[in-house]
């Protein structure tokens, strides 16, 4: 009778240098997730995982690394990914691994794809948005942190102050300082080449925000939270844009004039008034088309959940 193989196993080794880890585990492992669209259906999108335990044991070698692979491979690909679901998988991270562990941290990127109508036109189009889902375990306490990627226009409201002015002098210089006007005349000119002598300096700017999610969540928002922000910054980038789509962005543009302290406030204040939020840390960055640097605020707080 043949006798089984027996495969050798030098993780059930001793370290040779005793010391419990923070973590181990394996970054970037592709799955599938399923999350929801706008509109409420069901949508399964490529992601990129990362997963890791603690090494609670200082003499033990390694971890059980190919059961937290296996684990994964169908965690999310039934049934949407849901703040319940993401605390059973994260204790089932934990329990493979027997007394090796007793917290676990989970970190899921992908682009969540909204269709956005256009700001005047009957079009529409895609928006991908970059999304991170970051789920932790310690001592059988879960917290969940939802960070999400927000492009949108901003107009310096100092460059805008300057244009005004010499648009100001130049109409002076075209029209007199004193007397009527003629309306069609100065219609004619403002919508001439000479009627714009300066415009304000305009640029993509970027939203990074992270959220620590109340308790008690059926769902991660993540429309609800991408609609928050873009809502508070009032210009977020189009998709699809025909003539009177950029009009309007224009006019969003005027009515939207801000510093990168105005984008970080105006961000704050959104989120702290956000009930799915208990704290929150957000960072703009305005991408100058003035300067050859960058333009950066940082804002942290306490969410509408608090």
């Amino acid at each position: 009778m043949t006798q089984p193989r027996v495969m050798p196993d030098v993780a059930l080794d001793r370290a040779a240098t005793a010391r419990a880890l923070d973590r181990v585990g394996m970054a970037g492992i592709a799955l599938p997730v399923r999350t929801r669209s706008a509109t409420g259906e069901a949508m399964q999108v490529p992601a990129k995982v990362d997963v890791f335990v603690d090494l609670r044991d200082p003499d033990a070698r390694g971890i059980h690394m190919s059961r937290l692979y296996l684990r994964l491979q169908h965690a999310f690909a039934a049934e949407e990914m849901t703040p319940d679901g993401l605390a059973r998988v994260l204790h089932a991270l934990v329990e493979t691994q027997g007394e090796l562990s007793r917290s676990a941290h989970l970190v899921i990127r992908f682009d969540h794809l909204l269709l956005r109508s256009a700001l005047a036109s009957a079009n529409a189009g895609w928006k991908a948005y970059p999304v991170e889902v970051i789920a932790d375990i310690v001592d059988g306490e879960v917290s969940i942190d939802l960070a999400v990627a927000v492009d949108y226009s901003s107009t310096c409201p100092a460059s805008a102050a300057l244009s005004r002015q010499m648009s100001a002098e130049a109409f002076a210089r075209e029209f007199g300082a004193d007397g009527s006007v003629d309306a069609a005349a100065v219609r004619d000119w403002l919508r001439s080449e000479a009627g714009m002598v300066a415009t304000p300096h305009a640029q993509r700017s970027r939203a990074d925000v992270r959220v620590r999610l109340a308790p008690g969540l059926s769902s991660l928002p993540i429309v609800e939270l991408i609609d928050r922000i873009e809502s508070a910054l009032g210009t977020p980038v189009q998709t699809a844009v025909k003539r009177e789509d950029e009009q309007a962005f224009a006019a969003l543009n005027a009515k939207n004039l801000m510093f990168c302290e105005d984008a970080a406030r105006r961000v704050a204040h959104a989120l702290a008034h956000d009930p799915h939020v208990v704290r929150f840390d957000a960072r703009v960055e305005h991408i100058e088309s003035l300067h050859a640097h960058d333009a950066v605020a940082s804002v942290s707080g306490e969410g509408g959940a608090r």
